[in-house]
Parts: C-alpha cells; sequence; structure tokens
C-alpha cells in the first residue's frame, strides 16, 4: 500500500511514500518510509501519527531514508493494555530500527515525540547520530488546559462526547470556540480536530489517557528533561518551534537552548505547534543544513562512555558548589522556584570545552533568536528585629 501527495512531484519511486506494517513483539505497528540515505526517525505527538510528516516526508526523501512510524496506541498501529511511558515508546523505537535493518538515525520528535527523542537519545546513544526537537514537550511546566482538563479521574468519561465525529465537524467548520482558546485556524486547528477524531475508538482512547497522564497532570507537565540537557552536548542538536504555538509556549524553546550547549535554535515567526506542517519547504531546508554541516554522534568505544562520566561529574560537582537544592529539578535552569520570591537564580555556567573525539561538530551556528540572560533575582533583606532591653526597677 503506497500512500501518495498528489502536491509534491516525484523524481523516482524511491521518492514515494510507502505505508506498511511490520508485528513487533506480537503488536502490529504501522510505518511511513521513503527515500534512500541515512536514517531520519520521524516521532509524532500524541493523539498524532505518522501522516502528519507527510507534507516533508518526500521532500527529505531526495535525500535520506525517512522514516515515520505510528506509536503504539496511535494511527493505525495495536492500541494494546499496556507500558505507555516515555520510555516505553523509546525501546519500541529502537527495536524497529533493529528489526527494519538501520543501525543508528537521526531522531526527530514533536510535542509528546519531542520527550520520546530525549529519551531515546539518553537511553540508546548508540543508535542516535543527531537529536531534533520540533515543539516539544518535556521543557518546562505550562501547557495548553485543553490537555491538562483530559488528565483528571473522570475525565475518560467526557472523553467520547468530545470525540463524537458529529462534534468535531461542527468545529472544524465553526472554529470560533477553539479559536478563543488560542488555537489558530489552520494547522493547529485541523490537526486538533483530527486527532481528538482519533478517540473515538475506546482503545485509543486508553492509550491517549495513559500517554498524557504519563507526562501531563492537572497543574502542567510534570515530566522533565532540564536537568539532563547539559549532556546533549554530545551530540548535534536542533530546536525547531512556532513563535505562535498555543500548546507549548515559545520560551521552553530558549530555556533549553541555554541548557544544550552547541545547540542550535529556528523560531518559525508565523508557525503556531506544528511548524513542519505550516511552512514544510523551510522546515526541509532548516534540516538538511543541520545535517550537512554537522557530523554524527559515534557512541562505539569506551572512550565516549568515559566522556560521559566525565560530564556528569562535572556537572554534579558545579552544581553542588553553586548550593542549588537536589530537589529543584523540575524548574527550569537558571529561573527562581515559583512559589519562593527570596530564592537568587542560580547565575549561568560556561559550557564545558567539547573533547575531542565526541563525533560531534562541535557547538552549532549561533542563532539570531538566541535569547539573553536574565539578571539573577535578588534576595529581600528582612529587616533587623529589634532587641527589648529590661526596665530598671
Amino acid at each position: 500500500m503506497t500512500e501518495r501527495n498528489a502536491s509534491q512531484p516525484r523524481a523516482s519511486r524511491d521518492l514515494d511514500v510507502r505505508f506498511d506494517r511490520i508485528r513487533l513483539h506480537g503488536h502490529l505497528v504501522t510505518y511511513r518510509s521513503a527515500g534512500e540515505g541515512p536514517v531520519l526517525l520521524l516521532v509524532h505527538g500524541i493523539t498524532g501519527s505518522s501522516a502528519q510528516w507527510e507534507p516533508v516526508m518526500s521532500l527529505l526523501a531526495e535525500h535520506y531514508t525517512v522514516l515515520a512510524p505510528d506509536l503504539l496506541g496511535h494511527g493505525q498501529s495495536a492500541k494494546p493494555r499496556g507500558d505507555y511511558s516515555l520510555g516505553a515508546y523509546a525501546v519500541s523505537l529502537r527495536d524497529l530500527l533493529i528489526a527494519l535493518g538501520h543501525r543508528r538515525a537521526t531522531v526527530v520528535g514533536h510535542s509528546l515525540g519531542g520527550g520520546v527523542a530525549m529519551q531515546f537519545a539518553y537511553e540508546y546513544p548508540v543508535f542516535a547520530e543527531r537529536l531534533v526537537l520540533v515543539s516539544s514537550g518535556g521543557l518546562g511546566r505550562e501547557v495548553h488546559p485543553l490537555l491538562r482538563a483530559a488528565t483528571p479521574p473522570g475525565s475518560e468519561l467526557v472523553l467520547p462526547l468530545i470525540a463524537h465525529t458529529r462534534l468535531l465537524e461542527a468545529g472544524a467548520r465553526v472554529g470560533g470556540a477553539l479559536e478563543r482558546l488560542g488555537l489558530r485556524a489552520g494547522a493547529d486547528l485541523g490537526e486538533m480536530v483530527r486527532g481528538y477524531a482519533s478517540l473515538g475508538d475506546a482503545g485509543a482512547r486508553q492509550a491517549f489517557l495513559h500517554s498524557l497522564r504519563a507526562v501531563i497532570e492537572p497543574s502542567g507537565q510534570r515530566v522533565s528533561a532540564n536537568d539532563r540537557l547539559y549532556l546533549s552536548s554530545l551530540m548535534p542538536s536542533l530546536i525547531v518551534w512556532g513563535a505562535r504555538d498555543p500548546l507549548i509556549p515559545v520560551r521552553h524553546a530558549a530555556v533549553a537552548h541555554r541548557a544544550m550547549p552547541g545547540s542550535r535554535l529556528e523560531v518559525f515567526e508565523r508557525a503556531g505547534h506544528f511548524p513542519h506542517v505550516d511552512d514544510p519547504i523551510r522546515f526541509v531546508q532548516v534540516m538538511r543544513d543541520f545535517i550537512d554541516t554537522t557530523e554524527p554522534a559515534a557512541w562505539d568505544s569506551e572512550e565516549h562512555i568515559d566522556i560521559m562520566r566525565q560530564r556528569m561529574l562535572e556537572h554534579s560537582n558545579a552544581t553542588h558548589s553553586a548550593g542549588e537544592d537536589e530537589t529543584a529539578g523540575d524548574d527550569e535552569p537558571g529561573e527562581p522556584a515559583p512559589d519562593d520570591e527570596t530564592t537568587r537564580a542560580a547565575p549561568e555556567k560556561e559550557p564545558p570545552k567539547e573533547p575531542r573525539g565526541t563525533g560531534s561538530a562541535g557547538p552549532g551556528r549561533k542563532s539570531r533568536n538566541s535569547p539573553s540572560s536574565r539578571p539573577a533575582r535578588e534576595p529581600r533583606r528582612r529587616p533587623a528585629s529589634r532587641v527589648e532591653r529590661p526596665r530598671r526597677g
């Protein structure tokens, strides 16, 4: 079965986007693929599917092997009762690469898929050549109320009503209610409608709730990669975001860029939560430039394990010297805890120099969108307490 995108010209049969399936550990996994060359592994977000990558797949296939799976619980893949954590998704991607005969890949993750991509690169660095985060989750607390609203107990009783086809069709025609919630008519609204329409199936609803509650709670995102982002210096990294993203604020991109030594940041000023759908031509150009100007990371020796160990020890010693609280890992780097205005933000430290032999091309070009560092907040001074002197008889 071959999925065709009539809007894009075909230079050869290899550029056609093929739809295939495979069984892994007894579960059906569907995926789209195209092209030949270095492998790009494209990971979609929650309620999404591999179809969200079609606007860029044919263009990327001119230079790369492009592989976009439907994560378990999504698209046409199986929706079993089981583990829908980031770690479970990461291991399923590793197994898919192995089963299809691919040794390594540049991992590209969108939204929830960004969290999966970070988990994949962290747990299986021997399979990851580069890391690309697109409007990624896992980089801060803020997330749109529409997603937080599905996390409390009992929300599963409301989802069948939200996912009703007639209601979604009416929302797609009018769009006013969702626009008032910050969702633009266009890619954001269209992809959200298609995503919620997929929840009409009971298995998809259960997979959605398990996936969502693994990373989001009523107060915001509950999973953060910020305490490990410094390790991204061992791998070429790119961050892509839409300036008009209504689901995950673009300031998360700036925070991640500061915390990831050598990373590149590209902000699409007119894009929302789906920059690869809003502006596929620019997205492909950014991807090609990033891949062409960086060397893939190569974790194939004890030397690289030693480098990782050195980075971890250096970071541990630096944070200990700065007196950072071990329990403050959920806060964003360089930001004061939200409930403690007397806490001074830790000053930004200069990233360690890249040791030789990491397989990386070193720090990437600095983006014009690089944010300036924020000044540390001074602690409040308490007034000196008065000491009462005893009165003489």
